[in-house]
């Protein structure tokens, strides 16, 4: 009898976890949810196009890029997008930047190894929500100039 309990205990406990743990997603399972859905425009920059694209522009250790748009999704897919990079949470990435205005909210994410960034993820939501995720060998300073860059650009304009 107390091990029907216990073990009816014990069930009633992971009914309770459950959705806990299913709300919260990894940036993988993210990405492996939402590339399937209808209307997901996936696009992929694999590692022999960015060594032809270095050919003829400096592309700072970058190896691959990947890019969700959903701009031509249903409503219902975009509010689970929603939902889920607002309650994204992934021990391997470190936030680097969170803004939250009145059209969403943007993420960036990233994967530090020792010296240098292997990961970048963006994560808007809103009403045109995307990911991009780029893959690499990315050293901080190159951001600093690329930042650098474009400011100094649109100072000009």
């Amino acid at each position: 009898m107390k091990t029907k309990k216990l073990l009816l205990s014990a069930l009633f406990a992971l009914l309770l976890i459950n959705p806990v743990m299913h709300g919260q997603k990894s940036v993988d399972g993210l990405l492996n949810e939402f590339s399937k859905e209808k209307g997901v425009e996936h696009v992929g920059i694999g590692k022999f196009s960015m060594k032809l694209a270095g050919l003829f522009t400096d592309v700072m250790g970058v190896k691959e890029v990947e890019v969700l748009s959903f701009s031509d999704c249903e409503k219902s897919v975009k509010e689970r997008l929603n939902q889920a990079i607002s309650s994204l949470k992934d021990e391997n990435y470190e936030p680097l930047v969170s803004v939250n205005n009145e059209d969403g909210r943007t993420k960036i994410l990233v994967k530090l190894n020792k010296d240098f960034i292997q990961e970048l993820i963006v994560l808007t939501s809103g009403d045109d929500p995307a990911i991009v995720r780029i893959k690499g060998k990315i050293k901080p300073s190159d951001i600093d100039n690329v930042m650098g860059k474009n400011k100094s650009s649109k100072e000009k304009k």
